[in-house]
Protein backbone atom coordinates (compact mmCIF):
# COMPACT_ATOMS: atom_id res chain seq x y z
CA UNK A 1 0.00 0.00 0.00
CA UNK A 2 1.34 3.42 -1.02
CA UNK A 3 0.07 7.00 -1.01
CA UNK A 4 0.84 9.78 -3.48
CA UNK A 5 0.02 13.45 -3.60
CA UNK A 6 -0.47 14.82 -7.13
CA UNK A 7 -0.59 18.45 -8.19
CA UNK A 8 -2.01 18.88 -11.71
CA UNK A 9 -1.49 22.16 -13.55
CA UNK A 10 -2.89 23.44 -16.84
CA UNK A 11 -6.46 23.78 -18.08
CA UNK A 12 -7.80 21.40 -15.44
CA UNK A 13 -10.08 23.50 -13.24
CA UNK A 14 -13.70 22.51 -13.10
CA UNK A 15 -16.27 19.91 -12.24
CA UNK A 16 -15.45 17.67 -15.22
CA UNK A 17 -11.81 17.12 -14.32
CA UNK A 18 -12.66 16.33 -10.70
CA UNK A 19 -15.46 13.98 -11.76
CA UNK A 20 -13.28 12.02 -14.18
CA UNK A 21 -10.40 11.91 -11.70
CA UNK A 22 -12.66 10.44 -9.01
CA UNK A 23 -14.21 7.99 -11.45
CA UNK A 24 -10.76 6.85 -12.66
CA UNK A 25 -9.45 6.49 -9.10
CA UNK A 26 -12.45 4.41 -8.05
CA UNK A 27 -12.09 2.15 -11.10
CA UNK A 28 -8.46 1.54 -10.08
CA UNK A 29 -9.45 0.69 -6.48
CA UNK A 30 -7.81 3.80 -5.01
CA UNK A 31 -8.95 5.75 -1.97
CA UNK A 32 -8.44 9.46 -1.31
CA UNK A 33 -9.74 12.73 -2.70
CA UNK A 34 -9.52 15.39 -5.42
CA UNK A 35 -10.13 19.14 -5.18
CA UNK A 36 -9.66 22.34 -7.15
CA UNK A 37 -7.21 24.91 -5.76
CA UNK A 38 -7.71 28.68 -5.96
CA UNK A 39 -4.78 29.05 -8.41
CA UNK A 40 -6.54 26.86 -11.01
CA UNK A 41 -4.60 23.67 -10.35
CA UNK A 42 -6.06 20.41 -9.06
CA UNK A 43 -4.81 18.53 -6.01
CA UNK A 44 -5.21 14.75 -5.74
CA UNK A 45 -4.41 12.50 -2.79
CA UNK A 46 -4.55 8.81 -3.68
CA UNK A 47 -3.73 5.61 -1.86
CA UNK A 48 -3.54 2.03 -3.07
CA UNK A 49 -1.34 -0.46 -4.85
CA UNK A 50 1.71 0.82 -6.74
CA UNK A 51 0.45 -0.36 -10.14
CA UNK A 52 -2.86 1.45 -9.65
CA UNK A 53 -1.07 4.64 -8.56
CA UNK A 54 1.17 4.43 -11.64
CA UNK A 55 -1.95 4.14 -13.83
CA UNK A 56 -3.50 7.12 -12.02
CA UNK A 57 -0.36 9.17 -12.67
CA UNK A 58 -0.46 8.24 -16.36
CA UNK A 59 -4.12 9.28 -16.57
CA UNK A 60 -3.45 12.57 -14.74
CA UNK A 61 -0.67 13.41 -17.22
CA UNK A 62 -3.27 13.60 -19.99
CA UNK A 63 -6.63 13.99 -18.19
CA UNK A 64 -9.98 13.86 -19.97
CA UNK A 65 -10.25 15.14 -23.55
CA UNK A 66 -11.44 18.57 -22.32
CA UNK A 67 -8.28 19.17 -20.27
CA UNK A 68 -4.80 20.35 -21.16
CA UNK A 69 -2.31 19.19 -18.52
CA UNK A 70 0.93 21.18 -18.60
CA UNK A 71 2.60 19.83 -15.46
CA UNK A 72 2.18 16.98 -12.99
CA UNK A 73 4.04 16.99 -9.67
CA UNK A 74 4.09 13.75 -7.66
CA UNK A 75 5.04 13.53 -3.98
CA UNK A 76 5.37 10.14 -2.27
CA UNK A 77 3.81 10.02 1.21
CA UNK A 78 3.42 7.34 3.88
CA UNK A 79 0.10 5.44 3.81
CA UNK A 80 -2.70 6.55 6.14
CA UNK A 81 -5.50 4.58 7.73
CA UNK A 82 -9.14 5.54 7.57
CA UNK A 83 -9.71 6.33 3.90
CA UNK A 84 -12.40 4.02 2.56
CA UNK A 85 -13.42 5.63 -0.73
CA UNK A 86 -12.44 8.34 -3.19
CA UNK A 87 -14.29 11.64 -2.85
CA UNK A 88 -14.49 15.07 -4.40
CA UNK A 89 -13.59 17.75 -1.86
CA UNK A 90 -14.46 21.40 -2.03
CA UNK A 91 -11.78 23.93 -1.13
Amino acid sequence: MERRHFLVEGRVQGVGFRHWTARTALSLGLTGWVRNLPDGSVEVQAQGEREALDKMAAWLRRGPSSARVTRLTIIEKPPERGEESFIIRHF
